[in-house]
């Protein structure tokens, strides 16, 4: 199959999901075409079958704002009809999917579209009302929708349609990425050998409640020897460098930014805190259990369905920071519990959100959209 996949290419889930898709589907001798603004960060360098194709948006004095929205639908039929692309599969509905029936009506029937819902274009943008009707309008027009977990499938009916077709295929890991790495020697850089190592890895928005890391790693560490990595950065950064300064954490929590690899720093950690206030899916929690890492964080959005509580992690009400704590505290006390944990989560990441998993769910939804089956 030649297949264009339009994704936003920065360091959030959806890119990453929509990039790793694109490179497992090439390994499978698929033609996969992306069509970005900007060359996905998990992409670089040369991999046999895959193109990448940039949406270059000109500034006309007449436009207020570049309209990125109908360079892109254009930059599609173009890649489209040059290397007769039997679909297009858009990651994240806004401007995406719009843009790919514009495409679909340049080019022809012919091309298909695949539209995957990550989250926020419908959680967050799906509750605006000036872009709600344009959202349902993209999905409607795709030949098939998929959402990464049943609660984004459930959220998506109840605010647009309740007869929407829609698939759920869960998110992934690429295990030969993600898995327990023996890095102690990176390890040694930040914990002295009787201390714990706590990890959250986010965009350090306010959705995320970093602050609640913050206060649920500073509880944890007046119990037992504990040192906090965070890794990423936003707009909260600075908020929660002064709470940590405040509580007289400084010393104990280790501001690392943006990282492209974070598998290796997932490997060192004994402990994942997400007690974000939204997560479709949850994908850190995923990619922290492949690593064997368990998971202590809110029972919220899509987390139940990768997070199983008392299993592989805990999970706690919504800003509940003393209950988390607790979790966290008699987890990483109980070390025969926390290995068992460890294990339960390996296995659950096998049995459920492997690669070769998920990409056959994929495949055999391109083949249905194209009529193959």
């Amino acid at each position: 199959m030649k297949i264009g996949f339009t994704c936003y290419p920065t360091h959030g889930g959806s890119g990453v999901i929509a990039t790793e898709l694109g490179k497992l589907l090439a390994e499978r001798g698929h033609d996969i075409h992306f069509i970005t603004y900007d060359m996905p960060f998990r992409l670089g360098g040369f991999q046999q079958n895959i193109f990448y194709h940039e949406v270059e948006v000109s500034r006309y004095s007449l436009f207020k704002y570049p309209p990125y929205d109908l360079t892109l639908a254009s930059r599609m039929a173009q890649v489209a009809k040059l290397y007769e692309l039997d679909l297009l599969h858009v990651h994240y509905a806004v401007p995406h999917s719009v843009s790919a029936f514009l495409a679909k009506q340049m080019v022809g029937e012919k091309l298909k579209i695949v539209t995957t819902l990550h989250g926020t274009d419908i959680t967050v943008l799906g509750e605006d009302p000036t872009l709600h009707n344009i959202i349902c309008f993209g999905m409607k027009q795709s030949d098939a929708v998929t959402a990464v977990s049943e609660s984004l499938k459930q959220q998506t009916r109840d605010l647009f349609s309740a007869d929407q077709e829609i698939e759920r295929i869960y998110n992934f890991v690429d295990q030969r990425i993600y898995h327990p790495r023996n890095v102690r020697y990176l390890r040694d850089n930040y914990v002295c050998p009787d201390e714990k190592l706590i990890i959250h890895i986010s965009n350090f928005r306010a959705v995320k409640r970093p602050q609640d890391v913050i206060r649920v790693f500073d509880q944890i560490q007046k119990e037992i020897p504990a040192r906090l990595l965070l890794v990423g950065q936003g707009p909260e950064w600075s908020a929660i460098h002064q709470l940590a300064q405040s509580l007289g954490l400084t010393d104990k929590v280790n501001f690392l930014g943006r990282q492209d690899d974070v598998s290796q720093f997932m490997s060192i950690a004994d402990l994942l805190l997400l007690p974000s206030a939204k997560e479709s899916f949850g994908l850190v929690a995923l990619e922290a259990m492949a690593c064997g890492v368990p998971t202590v964080g809110a029972r919220i959005g899509g987390i139940p369905e990768v997070v199983v509580h008392g299993e592989t992690g805990f999970l706690s009400e919504l800003g509940d920071v003393e209950n988390m704590a607790k979790h966290a505290i008699h987890l990483l006390q109980d070390e025969s519990k926390h290995k068992l944990f460890v294990q339960n989560g390996l296995h659950r990441v096998d049995q459920e959100f492997c690669a070769d998993r998920i990409v056959d769910q994929y495949e055999a939804l391109y083949k249905r959209v194209l009529g193959a089956e």
